[in-house]
């Protein structure tokens, strides 16, 4: 293919070319995705400006438009898609992840208790927040929904890492002031002055976004509770993250806790605590009340399939909630979480849903994990596509990058069987690069996928 002198993208870009997929839209849970859902390009070209996406098409036609010299990296074999976005997600339990042997409620004060603990020291806070963002480029997480500990200066640690590497994430401080060790809980008013001094010096600065983060009702007195949702109502914009219906035991203490409310939901309702704006992780426990609730309101759920396996919690009915028009997302919730692959994560939705007779087909997957999640935390308009004027965030994967992957590309014959090749069989491995604002902040090491030449006339292999 020869170019022609007319060149449509400014110079200063740059390209990434190679199989291309993004959704436009929900594709729903059917073998086939709804039309118009996805673009899939098998020979595509990413071209990027100022970090931001300024095209996603075919090779063919968006190479003859780039200037002389524009570099162009071929991730040859890869796909490229969207940076993975993780709904729920917790900094300080990385040390306590895979722990053996107990529920949640004694899991917490067991293992997580006393390592949240340790986030008091702000070195060591700094540490654990460098080693968090690191971990999740290294497995394609650009951005997500973070809980930190009940100690400002892990906020700061984390939202600092976030920045000094280009990320978008959103956090907050835990707000706990009963039913936990004392150097862990806070007060109900400095719960409140913390929590609104970190949301004044961190929503909106850069990509990062604060979030009103009471850890469960059971934490938090009813009059922590109300400022929280006085700091929701004050703020409208930012996000709301909490735990919910997660363990049977849990929901039976809530109960006893407040003898008042007619169930765990209305705890949070009657507090202002739903909206549109806030995300309760977990939701296994719940009747059709609950979800019917959770529509009227706008309030979305976190769907955390390794952890609630690994606790044992039980198994989220992931298709009720969607016939209820329940806005969903999928979640690594590590660490009770057992990865923080989004690829593992949906390998075991998928298990979760066969086990409850359902599916969970790999385009409905994938799309959790870009865009759905991205409108989810409301950030669509910045992430989870390639749409232009998006942040350019993406994650290239290898499909042969593991023997069992490799193995199968001999029995792949369409996209779908590649994404669920994917989903089913990738891990850390299948991530060959990620990049954020246009940036590859991770490669993977040994990485030979990947060669960057600057197109001249004519191009070859167009």
């Amino acid at each position: 293919m020869t170019r022609t002198a007319h060149t449509a993208f400014p110079a200063g870009c740059e390209a990434h070319r190679g199989a291309l997929l993004h959704f436009l839209d929900d594709p729903g849970n059917d073998p086939e995705p709804a039309a118009g859902s996805l673009a899939h390009f098998g020979d595509g070209l990413l071209v990027l400006l100022n970090g931001q996406v300024l095209a996603a098409g075919p090779a063919e036609d968006l190479l003859p438009q780039l200037s002389d010299g524009t570099p162009v990296t071929h991730w040859q074999g890869g796909l490229i898609l969207p940076g993975f976005i993780d709904t729920h997600v917790h900094m300080p339990q990385l040390g306590v992840m895979a722990s053996y042997g107990t529920q949640l409620l004694d899991w917490l004060e067991t293992y997580t208790f006393p390592h949240e603990a340790r986030f008091s020291d702000g070195d060591w806070a700094r540490a654990e927040a460098q080693r968090f963002t690191d971990l999740l480029l290294a497995h394609g997480t650009t951005s997500g929904l973070v809980f930190c500990t009940s100690h400002p200066a892990s906020v700061d640690a984390l939202f600092e890492a976030a920045e000094s590497r280009g990320m978008g994430l959103t956090g907050g401080k835990v707000m706990m002031d009963r039913h936990a060790p004392d150097n862990l809980t806070d007060t109900t008013q400095g719960s409140y002055d913390d929590s609104l001094a970190l949301l004044q010096k961190w929503h909106g600065k850069g990509r990062q976004r604060y979030a009103i983060t009471p850890r469960f009702a059971a934490t938090s007195t009813p009059e922590q509770l109300t400022l929280a949702g006085r700091l929701a109502a004050d703020h409208p914009d930012v996000l709301v993250q909490t735990h919910w219906a997660e363990n049977t035991g849990e929901i039976q203490w809530i109960s006893e806790l407040f003898p008042e409310r007619h169930s765990y939901l209305d705890v949070y309702d009657h507090h202002g605590l739903l909206g549109d704006h806030t995300i309760l992780a977990h939701g296994i426990h719940i009747d059709a009340r609950d979800r019917q609730r959770l529509a009227e309101t706008g309030t979305r759920i976190a769907f955390c399939p390794t952890s609630n396996t690994f606790l044992g919690s039980g198994l989220f009915d992931f298709r009720s909630a969607r016939e209820t028009g329940v806005s969903v997302g999928l979640a690594s919730d590590v660490g009770g979480g057992t990865s923080l692959s989004m690829l593992a994560t949906m390998a075991e939705a998928y298990k979760v849903c066969r086990l409850r007779g359902q599916t969970l087909t790999p385009w409905q997957a994938f799309y959790l994990a870009t865009l759905g999640n991205a409108r989810v935390l409301h950030q669509s308009d910045q992430t989870g596509s390639f749409r232009p004027g998006r942040h350019a965030d993406f994650v290239v994967l290898d499909q042969n990058a593991s023997p069992a992957l490799n193995m199968k590309q001999a029995y792949t014959h369409t996209l779908a069987e590649t994404l669920f090749n994917l989903m089913i069989l990738g891990d850390d491995r299948a991530i060959a690069a990620t990049a954020v604002a246009g940036e590859v902040r991770y490669r993977r090491f040994g990485d030979t996928i990947a060669t960057t030449q600057s197109p001249a006339s004519p191009i070859q292999g167009a």
